[in-house]
Protein backbone atom coordinates (compact mmCIF):
# COMPACT_ATOMS: atom_id res chain seq x y z
CA UNK A 1 0.00 0.00 0.00
CA UNK A 2 1.20 3.52 -0.78
CA UNK A 3 0.79 6.13 1.92
CA UNK A 4 2.26 9.60 2.14
CA UNK A 5 3.73 10.56 5.48
CA UNK A 6 3.41 14.06 6.96
CA UNK A 7 6.67 15.01 5.22
CA UNK A 8 6.08 13.12 2.01
CA UNK A 9 5.85 14.50 -1.50
CA UNK A 10 3.19 13.57 -4.04
CA UNK A 11 4.72 10.17 -4.76
CA UNK A 12 1.36 8.37 -4.30
CA UNK A 13 0.06 9.93 -7.51
CA UNK A 14 2.99 8.71 -9.54
CA UNK A 15 2.66 5.23 -8.12
CA UNK A 16 -1.04 5.15 -8.90
CA UNK A 17 -0.44 6.04 -12.52
CA UNK A 18 1.76 2.98 -12.90
CA UNK A 19 -1.11 0.69 -11.95
CA UNK A 20 -4.26 0.26 -13.97
CA UNK A 21 -7.63 0.89 -12.34
CA UNK A 22 -8.63 -2.70 -12.98
CA UNK A 23 -5.59 -4.09 -11.13
CA UNK A 24 -5.41 -1.90 -8.07
CA UNK A 25 -7.47 -1.99 -4.92
CA UNK A 26 -10.02 0.64 -3.96
CA UNK A 27 -8.07 3.89 -3.84
CA UNK A 28 -9.32 6.28 -1.17
CA UNK A 29 -7.86 9.78 -1.02
CA UNK A 30 -8.17 11.87 2.13
CA UNK A 31 -9.28 15.30 0.88
CA UNK A 32 -9.73 17.04 4.24
CA UNK A 33 -7.57 17.11 7.37
CA UNK A 34 -7.65 13.77 9.21
CA UNK A 35 -4.94 13.00 11.70
CA UNK A 36 -2.62 10.07 11.15
CA UNK A 37 -3.97 8.06 14.09
CA UNK A 38 -7.44 8.09 12.54
CA UNK A 39 -6.07 7.34 9.08
CA UNK A 40 -4.48 4.24 10.54
CA UNK A 41 -7.73 3.38 12.35
CA UNK A 42 -9.60 3.38 9.02
CA UNK A 43 -6.93 1.13 7.50
CA UNK A 44 -7.25 -1.27 10.42
CA UNK A 45 -11.05 -1.38 10.27
CA UNK A 46 -11.14 -1.93 6.50
CA UNK A 47 -7.81 -3.33 5.25
CA UNK A 48 -9.07 -3.83 1.68
CA UNK A 49 -8.64 -0.15 0.80
CA UNK A 50 -5.55 1.91 0.03
CA UNK A 51 -5.92 5.09 2.07
CA UNK A 52 -3.80 7.76 0.40
CA UNK A 53 -2.97 10.98 2.22
CA UNK A 54 -0.38 13.73 2.20
CA UNK A 55 -0.72 15.75 5.37
CA UNK A 56 1.53 18.50 4.02
CA UNK A 57 -1.13 19.34 1.42
CA UNK A 58 -4.06 19.53 3.85
CA UNK A 59 -5.10 22.65 5.75
CA UNK A 60 -4.41 22.06 9.47
CA UNK A 61 -7.37 21.93 11.81
CA UNK A 62 -7.78 24.84 14.24
CA UNK A 63 -9.88 22.79 16.63
CA UNK A 64 -11.94 19.58 16.84
CA UNK A 65 -13.61 18.58 13.56
CA UNK A 66 -12.45 21.72 11.74
CA UNK A 67 -12.68 19.97 8.38
CA UNK A 68 -12.25 23.11 6.28
CA UNK A 69 -8.98 23.85 8.10
CA UNK A 70 -7.02 27.02 8.72
CA UNK A 71 -7.97 29.67 6.12
CA UNK A 72 -4.52 31.23 6.52
CA UNK A 73 -2.95 28.09 5.07
CA UNK A 74 -2.17 28.59 1.39
CA UNK A 75 -0.67 26.07 -0.99
CA UNK A 76 2.00 27.07 -3.44
CA UNK A 77 1.02 26.59 -7.09
CA UNK A 78 3.07 23.39 -7.07
CA UNK A 79 1.34 22.15 -3.93
CA UNK A 80 -2.09 22.96 -5.36
CA UNK A 81 -1.30 20.99 -8.48
CA UNK A 82 -0.10 18.09 -6.36
CA UNK A 83 -3.29 18.24 -4.28
CA UNK A 84 -5.49 18.34 -7.38
CA UNK A 85 -3.61 15.42 -8.91
CA UNK A 86 -4.05 13.46 -5.71
CA UNK A 87 -7.83 13.92 -5.42
CA UNK A 88 -8.23 13.38 -9.16
CA UNK A 89 -6.65 9.93 -8.78
CA UNK A 90 -9.26 8.70 -6.32
CA UNK A 91 -11.87 6.00 -6.59
CA UNK A 92 -13.27 7.38 -3.33
CA UNK A 93 -12.88 10.70 -1.53
CA UNK A 94 -12.91 11.04 2.23
CA UNK A 95 -14.40 14.51 2.36
CA UNK A 96 -15.12 17.15 -0.24
CA UNK A 97 -11.75 18.71 -1.15
CA UNK A 98 -11.21 21.64 1.24
CA UNK A 99 -14.98 21.44 1.92
CA UNK A 100 -15.52 23.60 -1.17
CA UNK A 101 -18.32 22.71 -3.63
CA UNK A 102 -16.34 24.30 -6.45
CA UNK A 103 -13.42 21.96 -5.74
CA UNK A 104 -15.79 19.00 -5.81
CA UNK A 105 -17.17 20.10 -9.19
CA UNK A 106 -13.63 20.42 -10.57
CA UNK A 107 -12.51 16.94 -9.48
CA UNK A 108 -15.76 15.26 -10.57
CA UNK A 109 -15.23 16.69 -14.05
CA UNK A 110 -11.56 15.64 -14.06
CA UNK A 111 -12.06 12.13 -12.69
CA UNK A 112 -14.48 9.83 -14.53
CA UNK A 113 -13.46 6.97 -12.24
CA UNK A 114 -14.69 8.62 -9.04
CA UNK A 115 -17.21 6.25 -7.45
CA UNK A 116 -18.04 7.56 -3.99
CA UNK A 117 -17.67 10.77 -1.96
CA UNK A 118 -18.31 10.95 1.77
CA UNK A 119 -18.96 14.43 3.10
CA UNK A 120 -17.83 15.04 6.66
CA UNK A 121 -20.85 17.26 7.29
CA UNK A 122 -24.16 15.72 8.35
CA UNK A 123 -25.86 18.24 6.08
CA UNK A 124 -23.50 17.53 3.21
CA UNK A 125 -26.38 17.28 0.76
CA UNK A 126 -26.41 21.07 0.46
CA UNK A 127 -22.70 21.03 -0.45
CA UNK A 128 -23.39 18.48 -3.18
CA UNK A 129 -26.22 20.66 -4.49
CA UNK A 130 -23.99 23.75 -4.50
CA UNK A 131 -21.49 21.91 -6.72
CA UNK A 132 -24.07 22.07 -9.56
CA UNK A 133 -23.15 18.63 -10.87
CA UNK A 134 -24.82 17.16 -13.91
CA UNK A 135 -27.51 14.51 -13.53
CA UNK A 136 -25.12 12.03 -15.13
CA UNK A 137 -22.46 12.70 -12.49
CA UNK A 138 -25.00 12.62 -9.67
CA UNK A 139 -26.16 9.21 -10.87
CA UNK A 140 -22.71 7.66 -11.35
CA UNK A 141 -21.26 8.71 -7.96
CA UNK A 142 -22.55 7.65 -4.56
CA UNK A 143 -22.62 10.55 -2.09
CA UNK A 144 -22.92 9.90 1.62
CA UNK A 145 -22.86 12.14 4.69
CA UNK A 146 -22.03 11.76 8.35
CA UNK A 147 -25.70 12.12 9.32
CA UNK A 148 -26.39 10.35 12.60
CA UNK A 149 -22.86 10.72 13.93
CA UNK A 150 -23.84 14.00 15.59
CA UNK A 151 -27.16 12.74 16.92
CA UNK A 152 -26.23 12.55 20.60
CA UNK A 153 -24.66 16.00 21.03
CA UNK A 154 -27.37 17.73 19.00
CA UNK A 155 -30.13 15.94 20.88
CA UNK A 156 -28.63 17.10 24.16
CA UNK A 157 -28.71 20.73 23.01
CA UNK A 158 -32.25 20.32 21.69
CA UNK A 159 -33.48 18.93 25.00
CA UNK A 160 -31.49 21.59 26.88
CA UNK A 161 -33.53 24.13 24.92
CA UNK A 162 -36.78 22.54 26.03
CA UNK A 163 -35.61 22.41 29.64
CA UNK A 164 -34.31 25.99 29.56
CA UNK A 165 -37.65 27.17 28.25
CA UNK A 166 -39.62 25.11 30.75
CA UNK A 167 -37.58 26.48 33.65
CA UNK A 168 -37.60 30.04 32.21
CA UNK A 169 -33.85 30.46 32.01
CA UNK A 170 -34.11 34.10 30.83
CA UNK A 171 -36.03 35.06 33.98
CA UNK A 172 -33.55 33.27 36.21
CA UNK A 173 -30.63 35.06 34.55
CA UNK A 174 -32.39 38.44 34.69
CA UNK A 175 -33.15 38.08 38.39
CA UNK A 176 -29.60 36.99 39.07
CA UNK A 177 -28.26 39.99 37.18
CA UNK A 178 -30.30 42.40 39.32
CA UNK A 179 -29.87 40.39 42.55
CA UNK A 180 -33.64 40.02 42.74
CA UNK A 181 -35.19 37.39 45.03
CA UNK A 182 -38.80 37.37 43.79
CA UNK A 183 -41.89 35.70 45.17
CA UNK A 184 -41.97 32.01 44.33
CA UNK A 185 -43.17 31.25 40.83
CA UNK A 186 -44.11 28.04 39.08
CA UNK A 187 -41.89 26.41 36.48
CA UNK A 188 -43.20 24.04 33.83
CA UNK A 189 -42.54 20.31 34.10
CA UNK A 190 -41.32 18.39 31.06
CA UNK A 191 -43.24 15.28 32.09
CA UNK A 192 -46.45 17.31 31.65
CA UNK A 193 -45.48 18.57 28.19
CA UNK A 194 -46.12 17.47 24.62
CA UNK A 195 -43.09 17.99 22.39
CA UNK A 196 -43.21 18.07 18.60
CA UNK A 197 -40.02 16.67 17.02
CA UNK A 198 -39.63 17.75 13.40
CA UNK A 199 -37.72 14.95 11.70
CA UNK A 200 -37.30 11.40 13.00
CA UNK A 201 -33.85 10.59 11.61
CA UNK A 202 -30.71 10.10 13.65
CA UNK A 203 -30.98 13.37 15.56
CA UNK A 204 -34.73 13.24 15.98
CA UNK A 205 -34.65 9.67 17.26
CA UNK A 206 -32.04 10.63 19.85
CA UNK A 207 -34.24 13.55 20.92
CA UNK A 208 -37.18 11.19 21.33
CA UNK A 209 -35.15 8.83 23.49
CA UNK A 210 -34.13 11.62 25.85
CA UNK A 211 -37.59 13.17 25.97
CA UNK A 212 -39.07 9.77 26.83
CA UNK A 213 -36.66 9.51 29.75
CA UNK A 214 -37.98 12.84 31.02
CA UNK A 215 -41.58 11.68 30.69
CA UNK A 216 -42.69 13.92 27.81
CA UNK A 217 -45.31 12.97 25.24
CA UNK A 218 -43.80 13.11 21.74
CA UNK A 219 -45.39 13.83 18.36
CA UNK A 220 -43.12 13.29 15.37
CA UNK A 221 -43.17 15.05 12.02
CA UNK A 222 -42.11 12.81 9.14
CA UNK A 223 -43.32 11.44 5.85
CA UNK A 224 -44.21 7.78 5.39
CA UNK A 225 -45.12 7.05 9.05
CA UNK A 226 -41.75 5.67 10.24
CA UNK A 227 -41.88 3.48 13.31
CA UNK A 228 -39.74 5.18 15.95
CA UNK A 229 -39.93 3.84 19.48
CA UNK A 230 -41.22 6.41 21.92
CA UNK A 231 -43.22 8.49 19.44
CA UNK A 232 -46.89 8.65 20.40
CA UNK A 233 -48.03 9.83 16.98
CA UNK A 234 -46.54 10.73 13.60
CA UNK A 235 -47.94 13.52 11.43
CA UNK A 236 -46.97 14.88 8.02
CA UNK A 237 -45.67 18.36 7.31
CA UNK A 238 -49.04 19.24 5.77
CA UNK A 239 -50.69 18.55 9.13
CA UNK A 240 -48.45 20.91 11.10
CA UNK A 241 -50.87 23.88 11.21
CA UNK A 242 -53.58 21.59 12.63
CA UNK A 243 -51.36 19.87 15.19
CA UNK A 244 -49.16 22.68 16.50
CA UNK A 245 -51.83 23.98 18.86
CA UNK A 246 -51.54 20.75 20.89
CA UNK A 247 -47.84 21.08 21.69
CA UNK A 248 -45.82 22.88 24.35
CA UNK A 249 -42.45 22.70 22.59
CA UNK A 250 -41.07 22.19 19.09
CA UNK A 251 -37.67 20.75 18.18
CA UNK A 252 -36.36 21.24 14.64
CA UNK A 253 -33.94 18.55 13.42
CA UNK A 254 -34.74 18.77 9.70
CA UNK A 255 -32.21 19.26 6.89
CA UNK A 256 -32.30 22.31 4.65
CA UNK A 257 -34.06 21.42 1.40
CA UNK A 258 -36.59 23.02 -0.93
CA UNK A 259 -39.25 20.89 0.76
CA UNK A 260 -38.36 21.98 4.31
CA UNK A 261 -37.80 25.67 3.54
CA UNK A 262 -39.85 27.72 6.05
CA UNK A 263 -41.83 24.65 7.02
CA UNK A 264 -42.22 26.41 10.35
CA UNK A 265 -43.85 29.42 8.76
CA UNK A 266 -46.65 31.92 9.14
CA UNK A 267 -49.53 29.43 9.07
CA UNK A 268 -47.89 27.26 11.72
CA UNK A 269 -46.93 30.16 14.01
CA UNK A 270 -50.48 31.49 13.74
CA UNK A 271 -51.88 28.34 15.36
CA UNK A 272 -49.37 28.00 18.22
CA UNK A 273 -50.65 28.30 21.71
CA UNK A 274 -49.07 31.01 23.87
CA UNK A 275 -45.84 30.02 25.57
CA UNK A 276 -44.55 27.52 23.03
CA UNK A 277 -40.84 26.68 23.30
CA UNK A 278 -38.67 26.26 20.19
CA UNK A 279 -35.31 24.49 20.01
CA UNK A 280 -33.57 24.35 16.64
CA UNK A 281 -30.62 22.12 15.71
CA UNK A 282 -31.48 21.11 12.13
CA UNK A 283 -31.00 23.79 9.48
CA UNK A 284 -31.87 27.43 9.93
CA UNK A 285 -33.88 27.64 6.72
CA UNK A 286 -36.59 25.40 8.20
CA UNK A 287 -37.82 28.30 10.35
CA UNK A 288 -39.15 31.59 9.00
CA UNK A 289 -37.18 33.86 11.30
CA UNK A 290 -39.35 36.92 10.60
CA UNK A 291 -42.39 35.02 11.86
CA UNK A 292 -40.41 33.61 14.79
CA UNK A 293 -39.47 37.09 15.96
CA UNK A 294 -43.10 38.22 15.74
CA UNK A 295 -44.15 35.18 17.79
CA UNK A 296 -41.44 35.87 20.39
CA UNK A 297 -42.62 39.46 20.73
CA UNK A 298 -46.31 38.62 21.17
CA UNK A 299 -45.78 35.63 23.47
CA UNK A 300 -46.80 32.78 21.20
CA UNK A 301 -43.18 31.66 21.57
CA UNK A 302 -41.92 32.00 25.13
CA UNK A 303 -38.34 30.93 24.47
CA UNK A 304 -36.11 29.87 21.59
CA UNK A 305 -32.80 28.00 21.78
CA UNK A 306 -31.15 28.42 18.38
CA UNK A 307 -28.02 26.60 17.23
CA UNK A 308 -28.72 27.31 13.55
CA UNK A 309 -29.89 30.35 11.60
CA UNK A 310 -30.93 31.24 8.07
CA UNK A 311 -27.78 33.34 7.67
CA UNK A 312 -24.53 32.27 9.30
CA UNK A 313 -22.54 33.79 10.86
CA UNK A 314 -25.48 35.59 12.44
CA UNK A 315 -25.27 39.27 11.35
CA UNK A 316 -24.29 41.74 14.06
CA UNK A 317 -27.59 43.63 13.59
CA UNK A 318 -29.78 40.53 13.99
CA UNK A 319 -32.50 41.00 16.65
CA UNK A 320 -31.73 37.51 17.94
CA UNK A 321 -28.52 38.77 19.57
CA UNK A 322 -30.38 41.07 21.92
CA UNK A 323 -33.74 39.36 22.30
CA UNK A 324 -34.18 38.46 25.98
CA UNK A 325 -36.05 35.23 25.22
CA UNK A 326 -33.47 33.76 22.85
CA UNK A 327 -30.31 31.74 23.45
CA UNK A 328 -27.87 32.01 20.53
CA UNK A 329 -25.43 29.16 19.88
CA UNK A 330 -23.00 29.62 16.95
CA UNK A 331 -23.79 26.35 15.14
CA UNK A 332 -21.58 24.55 17.60
CA UNK A 333 -23.87 22.16 19.46
CA UNK A 334 -22.66 19.16 17.46
CA UNK A 335 -18.98 19.80 18.12
CA UNK A 336 -17.27 17.04 20.09
CA UNK A 337 -13.68 15.93 20.49
CA UNK A 338 -14.93 12.47 19.50
CA UNK A 339 -16.54 13.65 16.25
CA UNK A 340 -13.52 12.99 14.07
CA UNK A 341 -13.18 9.42 15.31
CA UNK A 342 -16.91 8.76 14.92
CA UNK A 343 -16.78 9.97 11.32
CA UNK A 344 -13.65 7.91 10.59
CA UNK A 345 -15.37 4.81 11.96
CA UNK A 346 -18.50 5.58 9.94
CA UNK A 347 -16.38 5.87 6.81
CA UNK A 348 -14.73 2.51 7.46
CA UNK A 349 -18.12 0.87 8.00
CA UNK A 350 -19.43 2.33 4.76
CA UNK A 351 -16.27 1.28 2.94
CA UNK A 352 -16.94 -2.28 4.02
CA UNK A 353 -20.52 -2.01 2.82
CA UNK A 354 -19.38 -0.47 -0.47
CA UNK A 355 -16.89 -3.26 -1.13
CA UNK A 356 -19.38 -5.96 -0.18
CA UNK A 357 -22.21 -4.49 -2.24
CA UNK A 358 -24.37 -3.83 0.81
CA UNK A 359 -26.45 -0.74 1.67
CA UNK A 360 -24.50 2.26 2.91
CA UNK A 361 -25.66 4.71 5.55
CA UNK A 362 -26.81 8.30 4.97
CA UNK A 363 -26.81 8.15 1.17
CA UNK A 364 -27.67 11.59 -0.26
CA UNK A 365 -30.93 11.93 -2.15
CA UNK A 366 -29.60 13.75 -5.23
CA UNK A 367 -33.02 15.10 -6.16
CA UNK A 368 -33.88 16.79 -2.87
CA UNK A 369 -30.26 16.83 -1.59
CA UNK A 370 -30.62 15.58 1.98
Amino acid sequence: MTTATPNASTAPVANASATSASDRRLRVVVAVPLNERLCQLVETLEPRIDLIRDHTLLKPMRGPADWSGDPDFHRTPEQQQAFDDLVDSADVLFGIPDVEPEALARTVKANPDLKWVMTTAAGGGSQIKDANLSREDLDRIVFTTSAGVHGGPLAEFAVFGVLAGAKNLPRLLADKGTKTWPDRWEMRQVDEMTVLVMGLGGIGSECVRRLNALGARVIGVAEGNPQVEGVDRVVSAAQLPDVVGEVDAIINTLPGTDQTYHMLGKDVFANMKPGTIISSVGRGTVIDETELLKALDDGRVAFAAMDVFEQEPLPADSPFWTHPQVVVSPHTAALSSKEEERIARRFAQDATAFLDGKPMRAVVNTVEFY
